[in-house]
Formats: C-alpha cells, sequence, structure tokens
C-alpha cells in the first residue's frame, strides 16, 4: 500500500472517541503553551508529535512507533537545555531505535493493514525484560551521575520505566502502555521540578499529564485489540 494511501486510511479508521481525545488533547496543549509565556515552538512541536503517536500506538499502528522517533530526538534536546541527559541518551540512544525496530516488527506480524496482532506476555519474556531492566537501571545510574544529571534518582528511574515500556512494545504486548503511563508519572515530576525555575517548562508538565491520559487509553484499547484477535490462531 502506498503511504499516502496508507495514512489516510489510518486516519480514516480512528473513532470518534480518538478523534476527540487527538483534538481535545492538543488543545489543551496549546493552551498550555500560550498560558506559559514563553514561547518554545520546539515544546509544541514535540508536544503535537508525542500526542498523535500515541493516538496511532493505541491503534496498533505501526505509524505510531515511526513518530516516536522524530518525537524523541526533539525532546532530547529540550531536555539537553535542562541538563536531563538521562532523557537525551534515554530517547536517543534507547526510545528512538527501539521505536524503530517496534515499526518493522509491527509491520511483520499484521493482524489487517493497519493493525499489529497482539502478542501475549509469556513467563519468559517477562523475566527477560526484567534482567535487562535491572542491568540497564544499574548501568546508567552510573553513567547519569558521571555526567552529573540533574535530579539523578528521578532521571533514572525514568530510564527504568521508558526501558521497560519500550521493551514491551517491541513485543507487542499491551502492558506496553501501562510501563508508559508510569514513566509518564516520574516525567511530570522531572518536570515539574524544573518547571520551578523556568516557567517555560511548564508545558512539558502538561504534555505528560495529557500522555497519562492517552497511555492509559491506549491500555484499553489494546486489551481490546487482544480480545478481538482472540478467536485468531495463536500469535508467533
Amino acid at each position: 500500500m502506498k503511504p499516502i494511501k496508507y495514512i489516510k486510511k489510518s486516519i480514516s479508521n480512528l473513532s470518534k472517541f480518538e478523534w476527540m481525545l487527538w483534538i481535545g488533547s492538543i488543545a489543551v496543549i496549546v493552551i498550555a503553551f500560550i498560558t506559559a509565556g514563553k514561547y518554545e515552538p520546539l515544546t509544541l512541536l514535540a508536544s503535537i508529535l508525542g500526542i498523535t503517536s500515541l493516538i496511532f500506538t493505541a491503534k496498533g499502528d505501526f505509524i505510531g512507533p515511526l513518530l516516536i522517533i522524530f518525537f524523541s530526538l526533539i525532546y532530547a534536546f529540550i531536555s539537553y537545555q535542562q541538563h536531563y541527559y538521562g532523557e537525551i541518551i534515554t530517547y536517543v540512544g534507547m526510545s528512538a531505535p527501539i521505536a524503530g525496530i517496534s515499526a518493522v516488527n509491527w509491520i511483520r506480524h499484521p493482524y489487517s493493514d493497519t493493525q499489529v496482532k497482539v502478542s501475549s506476555l509469556t513467563k519468559q519474556k517477562l523475566l527477560i525484560v526484567s534482567l535487562c531492566t535491572i542491568a540497564v537501571t544499574i548501568a546508567f545510574y552510573f553513567i547519569l551521575k558521571y555526567f552529573g544529571t540533574a535530579s539523578l534518582i528521578i532521571s533514572t528511574i525514568s530510564v527504568t520505566t521508558s526501558f521497560y515500556a519500550s521493551a514491551l512494545m517491541l513485543m507487542r504486548s499491551p502492558f506496553y502502555a501501562l510501563a508508559y503511563s508510569a514513566n509518564d508519572i516520574v516525567l511530570i515530576l522531572l518536570w515539574v521540578i524544573a518547571s520551578m525555575t523556568d516557567i517555560a517548562c511548564l508545558p512539558m508538565v502538561v504534555c505528560f499529564a495529557v500522555f497519562l491520559v492517552n497511555d492509559l487509553y491506549g491500555l484499553l484499547s489494546w486489551q481490546k485489540m487482544k480480545k478481538n484477535q482472540s478467536s485468531e490462531a495463536p500469535d508467533d
């Protein structure tokens, strides 16, 4: 299917509620952006890209992970301005690459033209992800400490939740959204701290609050997708 035709089909597949959630989320972010007083176009662009990626990811559409790549790069630059080196390393070195691999993996495991086949999270997969997450957390704590990362403990927890979420998304598990919800809460706290000294960071607090709502919807959406696909042959 040609890219333009695919995008049109993906957009047409959005339900009325998803359109309301998408438009409403962007409206909230734009209002927060305007009322912050300081205009940061990159913050607004990153927020809109992030929301859009979440909407399509909740649909099991590989457009979602692709947009996460662009969001990650812009968000990393914003984080650099606040010396949140953990966010830079996490999103450029981990979230963006895993999102790219996830997009390819989703394309290789389709349920329909615009929906991925949902996979079950086995005990073996859960163990592997958990062990990898522990290793990544320990390693990144010392890396971030070396670079003098602001809010070290919170930044480290952000790495933990982000890696866990990215890995589950790669595995096509509905619980990726639950892990991202935990990451949203951590990032809300992180940017609240930053906004205390720079009001221009306030829109990022609102951004991740809106992300949290969208990720919770993603969890419900994927659970529904899994139920609808349950009559099909076992996933691979």
